[in-house]
């Protein structure tokens, strides 16, 4: 089997003959053997045995078809490195025993040491680079989303705590967002240097920000990760979650390849506001996938008929796979996004005079 490089060759907006397809949370609990092995394990203890976290990994590139692999971990895992004490609780999420609430708060957090703390995950890396046949994306958490389970002490609807501490104390909140950023930016640089192919960076919750305040208080620490790892020729993908498309417009500066979309912007709209420079991904919603097959294609179709209007897409989800999805619905939408798009993108070139 010959190598499968559409996702790399979409992200840097050249010619694919087919649109590359991945999902987010893609090895996860609507797969039956993945709910065997968390019967067994941790979300931790499955990262912490690489050889188990690679087959996880793989689990959906042989069931689905997809066109790469997105690394099994989590986005706290590297905040342990630099002195949080977390557990990811069933039902819950992170919860964090010692939250950051003040200037000694960030100022005990140490920096990242990857070999020492870290060196499962980069032997997973390891192991899925040498395996695979499609590219392997491995991620981190941005720091507006990473600073908000810290200083909330778990998942949160509100942000209060985190939105006090920014607008009252900014010289604590850029102490954090530096560290956050050097933990994001040495973390990511250790995950291509082990075999990733492409990196994203996870900005689940930055949606709840006033386009202001994400200009004020994240995009700095943002645009530096990405300044930071430009020299790689690794694709880079910047995902800001959920409910972001009002800050789309303030994201064309930054040295990414790809942005991420939710559902709530189209794939047209969303190009209009991030400016012609990055390729873009999207953006099905998730729940889409309790429909009949026949809506779920329908909604697919006009993604795809968007999406090939220009070079530089990649079909995803507008946000990651729910325990209820169908393994099934999900093998006939991949199959059914490579043969339409390779009809629509046929049409195109014929259409161009290409």
């Amino acid at each position: 089997m010959s190598y499968n490089d559409t996702l790399i060759r979409a992200c840097k907006k050249q010619t694919v003959d087919t649109l590359p397809v991945w999902y987010m949370r893609q090895a996860g609990r609507y797969d039956p053997e993945y709910r065997k092995v968390k019967e067994k394990y941790s979300l931790l203890e499955i990262c912490r045995q690489p050889e188990l976290a690679a087959e996880v990994t793989m689990m959906p590139v042989r069931k689905l078809g997809v066109d790469a692999a997105i690394l099994y971990s989590d986005i706290m895992n590297p905040v342990a490195s630099i002195g949080i004490d977390f557990d990811i609780v069933k039902d819950v999420g992170p919860v964090i025993h010692n939250p950051i609430r003040s200037t000694a708060d960030v100022e005990r957090l140490r920096p990242i040491q990857v070999e020492k703390d870290l060196s499962h995950i980069m032997k997973t890396i390891e192991i899925l680079a040498a395996e695979l046949q499609v590219p392997l994306i491995t991620f981190a958490g941005a720091p507006f989303t990473i600073a908000s389970y810290l200083i909330e002490g778990r998942p949160t609807k509100s942000y209060i705590r985190t939105k006090q501490l920014m607008y009252s104390e900014p010289a604590v909140w850029f102490q954090l967002m530096d560290k956050l950023g050097d933990m994001v930016i040495t973390y990511l640089k250790a995950q291509i240097a082990a075999g990733a192919k492409a990196v994203q960076l996870f900005d689940s919750w930055v949606g709840a920000l006033s386009p202001n305040d994400f200009k004020q208080y994240v995009l700095p620490t943002i645009t530096r990760i990405f300044a930071e790892l430009r020299h790689l020729e690794q694709p880079k993908i910047y995902f800001p979650g959920v409910s972001s498309g009002e800050l789309l417009p303030l994201l064309g500066q930054i040295e990414a390849d790809v942005i991420g979309l939710d559902w709530r912007v189209s794939i047209a709209e969303g190009r209009r506001r991030v400016g012609s420079r990055y390729a873009v991904q999207g953006n099905l919603d998730p729940y889409v996938l309790t429909a009949p097959m026949p809506v779920i294609q329908e909604q697919a179709k006009a993604i795809i008929d968007q999406g090939v209007e220009r070079p530089g897409f990649i079909f995803n989800l507008g946000h990651g796979l729910f325990p209820e999805a169908s393994l099934d619905k999900l093998r006939e939408l991949t199959e059914f996004i490579h043969a339409y798009s390779k009809e629509a993108l046929a049409k195109s070139k014929q259409g161009s005079g290409v």
